[in-house]
């Protein structure tokens, strides 16, 4: 696989995009591609450290999977996201599990690779931090909002959150290819909560549901919504 091929659908997403010239280069040089089928595993909790993944294609779902089959958000992520870096920071074993979402292509840049690239410019560690912090602020941002805001608003948010690539897309997308009931669960609404909530922002038109997938129809009304 050419992965430097893929360069330009990377660049959409923000980290990337705004990487030193070099510091992309040798990312893209050094990377594999590596495809998944559906459901297959890329790792688990307690794995010891593989390195940084980007989603080329398809979706990966990352997350503490509860006995409820319950993940703390977010779960599913997709091109241009970046994940992984927590291990090479710690060189602990992973914290998640990670697995594939339909067929996936992923780019992947393995741990010592990465450390040698970083021991020679060590000041590309900050670029890595940056990576890790925009993960840390969603964390905080989830725990605050469950302790705090109204269900109908934490659902319109993390939707927003879907629909922009957690801050990491240019361009919002607006068909979302996740069921209501997956969305619920990453928030911990009940079922009914959840779909009186969905049908109330179909009624509203602002989005449209439909079969394993949501699509936005009025994103500047969902944003309303999500901050409301």
């Amino acid at each position: 696989m050419d992965v430097s091929a893929w360069r330009s659908r990377l660049l959409t997403g923000h980290w990337f995009s705004n990487l030193p010239a070099y510091l992309q280069d040798s990312l893209l040089v050094t990377a594999k591609g590596r495809r998944l089928t559906p459901g297959q595993c890329l790792f688990k909790r307690g794995d010891p450290p593989c390195g940084l993944y980007a989603v080329l294609e398809g979706s990966v779902r990352v997350g503490a999977v509860s006995a409820k089959n319950k993940v703390a958000p977010p779960s599913r992520i997709e091109l241009p996201y970046w994940f992984g870096e927590i291990s090479l920071f710690d060189g602990l074993p992973r914290t998640h599990d990670a697995y594939a979402v339909g067929h996936t292509i992923l780019l992947h840049v393995r741990q010592s690779v990465l450390l040698e690239l970083l021991q020679e410019h060590p000041e590309y560690w900050r670029h890595f931090a940056l990576l890790m912090s925009q993960k840390l602020c969603l964390t905080f941002i989830g725990l605050e909002q469950l302790s705090r805001l109204p269900a109908t608003v934490r659902l319109a948010h993390w939707l927003l959150l879907i629909a922009e690539g957690y801050g990491e897309l240019n361009q919002s997308r607006q068909l979302i290819p996740l069921a209501q009931d997956q969305l619920a669960a990453m928030l911990s609404l009940s079922r009914q909560s959840s779909r009186q909530i969905f049908q109330g922002l179909q009624d509203e038109g602002i989005i449209e549901l439909n079969r394993g997938e949501i699509e936005i129809l009025d994103l500047e009304r969902l944003r309303a919504a999500a901050s409301a």
